[in-house]
């Protein structure tokens, strides 16, 4: 039988005015410690962007958000921090910025299967 397992994800987020402290959820990076999980998932709605602050560039958003689950996955073309363990990768991702693509505070929680948790998180914050 399996066992809940601790997870921890954040929501990846669009701030194009950090002062403002205004965003657009953009999609989640999951990390299970016990089942070596590490992974992102995001979509960018172009509408949605539009409509939040037009003067963004939607591609330098996506080769950003890219970069992200790139490096989740350790893709070797990704650069230094990609080749990290996993471990690393989360918090070097998760860690406090303030540019335009900024994560969330960390959270916890359980599951058995991470993807399954991980879609579920991204249907219900960022779709």
């Amino acid at each position: 039988m399996q066992q809940n397992q601790l997870f921890e994800y954040a929501v990846i987020r669009i701030v194009p005015k950090v002062e403002r402290e205004e965003f657009l959820n953009a999609g989640v990076i999951l990390y299970c410690a016990k089942l070596n999980f590490l992974q992102t998932m995001f979509c960018l709605s172009e509408e949605r962007l539009r409509i939040f602050a037009p003067e963004i560039d939607s591609q330098v958003l996506l080769q950003n958000l890219d970069a992200f689950e790139r490096i989740s996955v350790g893709d070797s073309d990704a650069g230094p921090i990609a080749k990290l363990d996993l471990a690393a990768r989360f918090r070097w991702l998760t860690a406090t910025r303030s540019t335009i693509v900024q994560t969330s505070k960390v959270h916890p929680g359980f599951c058995i299967n991470p993807a399954e948790t991980l879609l579920r998180l991204y249907t219900q914050l960022v779709l």
